[in-house]
């Protein structure tokens, strides 16, 4: 990889031939969105011409071109979908002595819940699923199923930013702007990083942010509906007349640019005008499902002109992968109505229903178009939910971030395997766990990128997404992965 990406450039290190005073120095420093791209910097300092979103390659041979993120709002259960406890339905009932309790550390006298679906092996390793995704069960050999996940925090707001940006007390990155920072754009007329969703979930936009990053890394919201995306259809009705006139903006831009020093904001704008007007070109196409077949929007659950929908979503993701989108990110759910089930666990089965057929379908058509082997598809949630409440007739569980559930699927991993284990009873990680850093750090392993060497500096350090942690999980990738 470019040094670009894995060096900090000071007054010290700076080339002899192209000398920074320290005023200069600092100035550059202090603007832009929080910090200095690296990348704009050297630009500045070599004199060469820089592109932020130019493609790029990794620090190795990657196995995946691109990321799909599936992220279910809210706390899926994991005993419920995806960890077969036999002992925790035998165990029904009985009290156990919790070490956490809603937010809270102590010890706490609570009843153990059996599972309200039951399980089945599904392929040819015989993986346990639940009723809840019999489709999904299906197409189980594509899956890594990782039963031992665990995070720092049970509280909405910070998992979700965890599970998104790796931290969560500050506002950091989301693991698609360190992406697009880290490989670039294929296509620069779609953005490198695209998030697919009918509302915000916890913590809002900053999910999709690229915060100290530059500007042009950040998630373009694209929500379900007849428009999923503003102004995409020029006011103007020539295009060569629309070309002419952003031409003319752009040389007004430069001219302002050049007599500012590292004004890198409004390099970013400048950069957005032609990603927008190749949006206008590019983006109406991709959305039009008019030219699918009925059998592919039938394998998504998807009726004939629908514009929402979680099948939507899928099929969507797919054509913007296929016109080199780098990572997609699709939601199911915002901020309420998701599967946050306290008071009554049946809420999952609604939830499950609206998105296993088109996650099904997703794999199975990757897989047939030739898609799957370079396309990792990642799906996870906040946390888990507690295999005990307060009684053991409660109809919800409560939040869980000691153990819980997400898989992989494509991209050189191992599918038909389940990797990691929890406790009998689903409370805590037994063997091989998981941390919300390991998972980050395989996502960037796939696509050819070192987490401990994919940095930005800001405010004096060097940042990542795994912040000073996370391991790259090689027993869930497939056999010859370069081990980094």
């Amino acid at each position: 990889m470019s040094t670009d990406r894995t060096i900090a450039i000071s007054p010290e290190n700076a080339s002899a031939s192209t000398p920074v005073s320290r005023r200069e120095f600092l100035h550059r420093t202090a603007g832009g969105f929080g910090g200095v791209a690296l990348a704009g910097l050297l630009n500045e300092l070599s004199a060469a011409p820089t592109d932020p979103l130019a493609a790029r390659p990794g620090h190795y041979a990657a196995t995946a071109d691109r990321i799909i993120f599936l992220y279910s709002t809210g706390g899926v259960s994991h005993v419920d979908t995806f960890n077969h406890l036999p002992r925790l339905t035998a165990d029904h009932g009985k009290a156990v002595t919790a070490s956490r309790w809603l937010n809270k550390s102590g010890e706490f006298k609570r009843y153990l819940i059996k599972p309200r679906w039951k399980f089945n092996r599904y392929g040819r390793g015989g993986l346990w699923v639940s009723d809840l995704f019999p489709q999904l069960g299906s197409v189980i050999d594509e899956v890594c199923v990782f039963n031992a996940m665990h995070c720092e925090s049970d509280g909405h707001d910070k998992a979700t930013l965890a599970a998104h940006t790796g931290s969560a007390q500050f506002a950091r990155p989301s693991a698609g702007s360190w992406v697009s920072y880290g490989l670039g754009s294929v296509n620069r007329n779609l953005p490198s990083f695209m998030v697919l969703a009918p509302a915000a979930p916890y913590a809002g936009a900053q999910t999709w942010a690229s915060d100290f990053l530059p500007a042009c890394h950040q998630g373009t919201h694209v929500v379900p509906g007849t428009e999923p995306l503003p102004n995409l259809h020029p006011r103007v009705a020539d295009v060569s007349l629309q070309r002419m006139e952003l031409d003319l903006l752009k040389q007004l831009n430069r001219t302002h640019l050049s007599k500012r020093a590292a004004d890198f904001a409004l390099d970013a704008r400048i950069r957005s005008f032609e990603t927008a007007f190749g949006m206008q070109r590019e983006a109406p196409e991709a959305f039009d499902l008019s030219q699918e077949t009925a059998e592919t929007l039938k394998l998504y659950g998807l009726k004939r002109g629908a514009t929402s929908g979680f099948g939507w979503q899928c099929l969507v993701a797919r054509r913007l992968a296929e016109r080199g989108v780098r990572f997609l990110e699709l939601i199911d759910v915002g901020s309420s109505g998701n599967w946050d089930s306290h008071g009554n666990m049946a809420d999952h089965e609604r939830l499950a229903r609206a998105i296993d057929q088109p996650i099904a379908g997703l794999l199975t058509d990757l897989k047939r178009r030739g898609m799957l082997e370079r396309t990792l598809v990642v799906w996870t949630t906040e946390f888990g939910r507690t295999p005990f409440n307060k009684s053991a007739d409660h109809p919800g569980r409560e939040h869980h971030n000691l153990c819980f559930s997400s898989w992989m699927a494509g991209g050189g991993v191992k599918g038909g395997i389940v990797h990691g284990a929890s406790d009998e009873h689903g409370i805590l990680t037994a063997s091989d766990a998981v941390h919300t850093h390991d998972l980050h750090a395989t996502m960037l392993h796939l696509l050819g990128l070192d987490h401990e060497r994919l940095t930005y500096r800001h405010a004096g350090r060097d940042y990542r997404l795994t912040d000073v942690a996370g391991s790259v999980v090689h027993d869930a990738l497939e056999k010859g992965m370069r081990r980094e």
